[in-house]
């Protein structure tokens, strides 16, 4: 289990109830087979692949991981964005919940 930060966990229990789920369709699969495929990640960590693929193809703003191995990690963010341009999508923008709620 990640060690998160008491206000982060507060922060998140605050917005509960605004959070959208999306529909993890062909397109998010594809995608997330085209990071694979690409050696971005590999299988084990599919599941990573498609919750990228999902804010991609989404279009969300900003993903806020604690994942620092695998999706908050710079060398793997421009791998990610090598794909998305390659398959006609934009860059992903992925950041750290410290980055974003400026912890220290």
């Amino acid at each position: 289990m990640i060690d998160v930060p008491e206000n982060v966990r507060l922060l998140f229990a605050r917005h509960r109830g605004n959070i959208e789920k999306v529909l993890i369709d062909d397109r998010i699969i594809e995608l997330a087979e085209s990071y694979i495929s690409e050696s971005v990640l590999t299988r084990k960590y599919f599941s990573d692949a498609v919750h990228i693929a999902a804010t991609t193809v989404h279009k969300i703003d900003v993903l806020v991981s604690w994942n620092f191995r695998h999706i908050v990690n710079l060398n793997k963010i421009r791998l990610f964005n090598a794909v998305n341009l390659k398959n006609g999508y934009f860059p992903v923008e992925i950041r750290s919940p410290r980055e974003i709620l400026n912890i220290p």
